[in-house]
């Protein structure tokens, strides 16, 4: 059975990172960067569907890259979520802390805004409860020189 023909309770799969760089102290020492998707006017981690026969985390890097125009070191993985999709259907998205690298951000289809914001200012903006806590994951699984 290939990707097309899924029994519609299947989950989809997804993978993402919670993308995070150094900041300033006097800014808190940490930024998140959320992304803005038009299609459903929300913030978001950086995420995406699995194509066929991907491995998780390398669809999560992919998708950073993708929707961020960034490189990133990918860290401790982080929380599962699990939520349904507009019509109902099942999402399973696994998820990795990881830091930044060098890129830059170029607005697309998918995505039209990159923010860096602190944790508090991160977890206000996000659209979605079950991505709020990733943060909180995110700065739980950090060590503490990092946060």
């Amino acid at each position: 059975m290939n990707e097309h023909q899924k029994h519609p309770a299947d989950p989809i799969r997804a993978a993402g990172c919670v993308l995070w760089r150094s900041a300033p102290a006097a800014a808190g020492g940490l930024e998140i960067a959320l992304v803005h998707r038009p299609r459903y006017d929300d913030w978001s981690h950086p995420k995406g569907k699995l194509k066929s026969g991907e491995e998780p985390l390398a669809a999560a890097l992919r998708e950073v890259a993708e929707e961020t125009g960034m490189a990133c070191e990918p860290g401790a993985p982080l929380p599962t979520t699990r939520y349904r999709v507009a019509d109902g259907r099942p999402k399973e998205v696994r998820y990795w802390a990881a830091r930044a690298g060098a890129g830059a951000f170029v607005a697309n289809d998918e995505v039209d805004r990159v923010d860096w914001l602190p944790p508090a200012a991160a977890r206000r903006r996000l659209s979605h409860v079950h991505d709020r806590a990733l943060v909180d994951a995110l700065l739980a699984a950090l060590p503490s020189e990092a946060a």
